[in-house]
């Protein structure tokens, strides 16, 4: 069965800088084998397949799937699969807000002109992390435990712990490297302010396990939202900027950040279509 494919590029308004997803856009009648062996195939951090919604609502609901294991929600394939679906000829119930269904609960994307912005969901787990997880971190990264201002869990679905650093310096010199014992389900957000008047308000690089290493994420976007969330409540920031992600990579993500007048955040940026064709699945 030939199924429509787009591979989508995030956070970008520039081809091939930003974060690819790869969209299955008929979904239905894939297991959860066949879906695993795509998102292996593909071998992108993320591949989402579009099927119908389950949740009154919903415009539509995606699954979201690395090459190793499914996730509740992560961000830059959010607005991938909304640019897709929305490109492929999706027609949303509200002009102005599509409502994606996923395994974390119902999602709002906001269009504004080109832009797309998901609605930064509750974080899971939050406070302060265990100073042994943080030794495993800054081991892992290759980091001065003394470089760490403080550290944050700040899971909203994917398993995000923030070290928020003492320099820009310090989160480009991060090298990422074998992972702990008793670390192998923890992601490491590394985050630093820029001084005044930069272009940029955040630096953020983000790390997961793989293969018994750590391997980097170009841009992302759930690592984003839970940042923002923690940085903004704290007072550490205000209110719309931009963070900087994947320059270590060869990347250049614009992640943009805003916040309503009731408290929700949105996260978002451009999305530019790759490729398309179809899948024989």
């Amino acid at each position: 069965m030939l199924r429509p494919l787009r591979q989508i590029d995030v956070f970008t308004d520039v081809p091939f800088v930003g974060n690819p997803v790869a969209v299955v856009l008929d979904g239905e009648g894939l297991d959860d084998d066949a879906m695993g062996r795509i998102a292996r195939w593909t071998n992108l951090s993320e591949t989402t397949f579009v099927v119908a919604p389950t949740q009154d609502g919903a415009d539509y609901r995606v699954r979201i799937f690395t090459p190793v294991d499914e996730l509740p929600f992560a961000g830059h394939p959010t607005l991938g699969t909304c640019h897709a679906w929305l490109e492929h000829g999706g027609v949303p119930r509200a002009d102005d807000v599509v409502v994606q269904e996923c395994a974390a609960g119902l999602v709002a994307v906001r269009r504004s002109g080109a832009r797309l912005a998901f609605a930064a969901p509750p974080l899971v787990r939050s406070g302060p992390v265990d100073d042994d997880l943080v030794a495993a971190a800054t081991a892992m990264l290759g980091l001065d435990r003394a470089a760490v201002v403080e550290a944050a869990w700040v899971d909203n679905g994917p398993g995000w712990v923030a070290l928020l650093l003492d320099s820009l310096d310090r989160v480009h010199g991060a090298r990422p490297g074998p992972v702990t014992a008793g670390a192998e389900g923890v992601k490491i957000g590394l985050v630093a302010t820029t001084p005044p008047g930069h272009e940029h308000a955040i630096e953020v690089r983000a790390f997961f396990p793989k293969d018994g290493m750590l391997a980097e994420d170009p841009v992302t976007g759930s690592l984003n939202a839970s940042l923002a969330q923690w940085l903004l409540g704290s007072g550490r920031l205000a209110a719309p900027y931009v963070a900087h992600q994947g320059a270590a990579l060869g990347r250049a993500g614009r992640v943009h950040v805003s916040q309503d007048a009731d408290g929700t955040v949105w996260i978002g940026g451009g999305t530019v279509t790759c490729i398309v064709g179809e899948l024989d699945a």
